[in-house]
This record gives structure tokens, C-alpha cells and sequence, in this order.
């Protein structure tokens, strides 16, 4: 039984084109999924000198404005909580859970509070995408463009302790790995235990809250990271895709659940529970 894909994006996300929520939750039950977590974009940074990428999706590019300032738009909650309701009318084997992935939550706590307040969402991750760069905040992709690449590592990883102590509403924090996605291939392959010390402090600054650490699938996950994750200390684990699109949903997870299990972590008693050391 493969484990519940706990962070995907649908049409409901501003960054996500093509997205389906019915056609994400008819491949998780191809794949045997137990559970789907439709995590939509909660975005209120605000992206400065942005670059067009050339696989960007249009509505993303259409965001942009000319002085290169990305805003990106609320998250349509009546919209959203109405499909996912469609979408558990027309999958009963398959349970659907709201959620919101929080982007920088630390810096907008306020605005995070007026959405989440409602309680309308069964899972939220914390997520961190940005980093101050110049005047503004971008993602490490401009940062790496402009700065020694272990420099960018150091200081994402260093952000994520201040965003667990600044935001107490969510229950996993996504992709603790998300710089590497971006890491120059001019700099070489990246290697996790460069940055072990850095990974360790952000990963026991986690464990010390008793929420969940995501192994994210959107890349092949690190093993390493798994592994300092439970000697901090780190009892519960998460899985998420970060599917975008249909089928992405639930990638990667046979490979991602031998990972984990070879670091100690089980199911829970239900399929859709979450996994613990």
C-alpha cells in the first residue's frame, strides 16, 4: 500500500498549468492511493526582478509585470473548497483532504491567520521559496545567478528555524530541499553532506516542534536527509509529490517509501495515516 500523496496542486493553484483535480484524483486511485491532499498555493510574497523562464506557464508569465514585480493572486477558497466537493461526490474510494501550502508564512502571518482562520483546510504546509535578494525577495534561482552557490544553500537552510519558530499553523513543512532544485550545474552535482551542519540545525529546529518533515518527490529525495531527520529526533514523516500536473501524482513514491522505511519510519495503523519512527 503506497502512503498518501500529501501535497498536490490543481487548477485552484496560481502556478499550476495544466492542473486537474478530477484527473489527479482518478490517477491517485490507478495508483492505489489511499489519499489525496489537494495543498493549493497561499502565496503573499511578493517576487521582484523576475526572470520569464522559458517553460514558465502563461498564466505565470502573464503575472509578471514590466519592471519584473510578481504578485501572485488569492487563493479562490469558495471555488476550490466547492470542486474538491464535486471531487469526493464523483471518487468515494478516495479520500480527499483539503490544505494550503503557506509560502513564507513567517513574513505574513497576519494574512495567513485571516485565510486560515476559517478552519476550512484538513492539512497545511509551511514552505519557503524566497530569500531576500537586493531590495526584493527571490527564488534561488536569481540568488545562485548572483551569489556563490554554497553561500545560497547556507542561507535557505538558515531561514527555515526562523520560519518553525515564526508560524505555528501547519503541519509539515514541504521540501526542505527545494534550494537544490535550483543548484547550477556549473557548481557540480549537489551534495547534501556538504551542508550537513546547516541540514541538521533546520531539521532539529523541526523535530523540536514534533510536527512532520515532507519527503518531497518532485526529485529523487536524499536519503541523508532522511536519516538526520530521525537522529534529531524527528518522529513523523509525510509524502508529497508536488504534482503540478495529473500525472505526477503519487511519482515516485515506491522509491520514496523504501527510503524511509530504511530509516526506521512506519504506516500508521490507517492507509492514510501519516508514517512514525
Amino acid at each position: 500500500m503506497l502512503p498518501t500523496d500529501g501535497h498536490v496542486h490543481t487548477e485552484w493553484s496560481w502556478d499550476c498549468e495544466p492542473g486537474d483535480m478530477e484527473a489527479s484524483c482518478a490517477q491517485a486511485l490507478r495508483l492505489g492511493l489511499p489519499a489525496v491532499a489537494f495543498t493549493e498555493h497561499l502565496d503573499f510574497t511578493v517576487w521582484t526582478n523576475v526572470e520569464t523562464a522559458p517553460d514558465a506557464p502563461a498564466k505565470v508569465t502573464g503575472l509578471i509585470t514590466e519592471d519584473g514585480t510578481l504578485t501572485p493572486p488569492p487563493l479562490d477558497v469558495t471555488g476550490y473548497l466547492s470542486c474538491v466537493e464535486r471531487c469526493r461526490d464523483r471518487f468515494p474510494d478516495l479520500l480527499i483532504l483539503t490544505g494550503v501550502e503557506a509560502g513564507e508564512p513567517h513574513w505574513h502571518r497576519d494574512q495567513f491567520a485571516g485565510v486560515l482562520g476559517a478552519g476550512q483546510f484538513d492539512r497545511v504546509l509551511a514552505s519557503l521559496h524566497t530569500l531576500p535578494l537586493g531590495d526584493g525577495l527571490n527564488e534561488p534561482g536569481e540568488h545562485f545567478a548572483q551569489r556563490p552557490a554554497a553561500d545560497v544553500v547556507r542561507d535557505y537552510l538558515a531561514e527555515i528555524p526562523r520560519l518553525v519558530a515564526g508560524f505555528a499553523d501547519f503541519e509539515a513543512l514541504a521540501h526542505i530541499d527545494f534550494v537544490s532544485r535550483y543548484w547550477p550545474a556549473a557548481a557540480g552535482p549537489f551534495h547534501p553532506v556538504d551542508f550537513e551542519e546547516e541540514f541538521r540545525y533546520a531539521l532539529t529546529a523541526l523535530a523540536t516542534t514534533g510536527r512532520a518533515l515532507e519527503v518531497n518527490t518532485n526529485r529523487k529525495p536524499f536519503p541523508e536527509v532522511v536519516r538526520w531527520w530521525r537522529e534529531a529526533g524527528g518522529e513523523v514523516i509525510t509524502f508529497g509529490s508536488d504534482a503540478h500536473a495529473p500525472s505526477f501524482v503519487g511519482n515516485g513514491f515506491a522509491e520514496a517509501v523504501a527510503l524511509v522505511e530504511a530509516s526506521g519510519f512506519r504506516a500508521g495503523r490507517h492507509p492514510y495515516d501519516r508514517w512514525y519512527a
